[in-house]
């Protein structure tokens, strides 16, 4: 893996991941591919048991499969998975938005507005990595606003999983501002408390942001995508 430059602020365990995330999403390691333990403990000066944990966290990303007696390989993606994905989080964030619609307080009006602004920048910037936090922040508030928590931690602990499905979505040219502009329309239905309209835009967001992953990965395997659930949800 090529070196690249580390921020100091960084604790060495998020050097590990954030060297191992980037070189999968960036193509340099492949699906199928091991990832050596001792090339990591050389570069980071470190014993081997901190980057097994990190292949752990990797792996409940979606990131790495963890085999025994073999080691960590890059977790291959399948169209599958990624429509399942997306169907599950496109119902479930949409029933969120729809109750965060009829309860939304103009302090998180304001604070969603303010995060749609900030992604706007970070796009025109290319920052995909700032922001996929960001927007995590965005849907973190309006789910948080829905006042279930349940529903909170069941979304929450499905996205992470899938971390490595939603950044390799936001990472595909356009992707971002798209994102951006979907807030929007989505804002404009928590301004005027149109639960229905929150879910069916929240739905939409969610299906295409699989459909044009799952176009991605047809067109990395010289194919073209056939007709999914989610790309039928977004012709309603």
């Amino acid at each position: 893996m090529k070196r690249r430059p580390i921020e100091r602020h960084q604790t060495l365990r998020e050097r590990i991941l954030e060297t191992i995330r980037e070189a999968i999403l960036s193509g340099q390691l492949k699906a199928g591919e091991k990832v050596a333990e001792p090339e990591l403990a050389e570069r980071f000066g470190i014993s081997r048991t901190p980057i097994r944990e990190a292949f752990r966290q990797l792996e409940s990303e979606g990131y790495l499969t963890v085999i025994p007696r073999k080691g960590a390989v890059v977790t291959d993606l399948s169209e599958r998975e990624v429509e399942e994905f997306y169907s599950i989080k496109s119902i479930l964030e949409g029933y969120a938005a729809r109750m965060a619609a009829e309860k939304m307080s103009s302090k998180d009006y304001e604070r969603l507005e303010a995060i749609n602004f900030r992604l706007k920048k970070l796009a025109e910037e290319g920052d995909v990595k700032t922001f996929f936090r960001v927007h995590d922040e965005f849907h973190e508030l309006f789910i948080r606003a829905a006042g279930n928590d349940k529903l909170f931690d069941l979304i929450g602990q499905m996205l992470r999983k899938f971390n490595r499905l939603r950044m390799a979505s936001l990472a595909l040219p356009g992707r971002m501002e798209i994102s951006v502009q979907e807030h929007m329309k989505i804002l404009e239905a928590f301004r005027r408390h149109d639960g229905e309209m929150a879910d069916n835009l929240v739905r939409k967001n969610a299906a295409y942001g699989g459909q044009v992953l799952i176009q991605s990965l047809a067109q990395s395997e010289g194919r073209s995508a056939e007709k999914t659930i989610l790309q039928r949800a977004l012709d309603i």
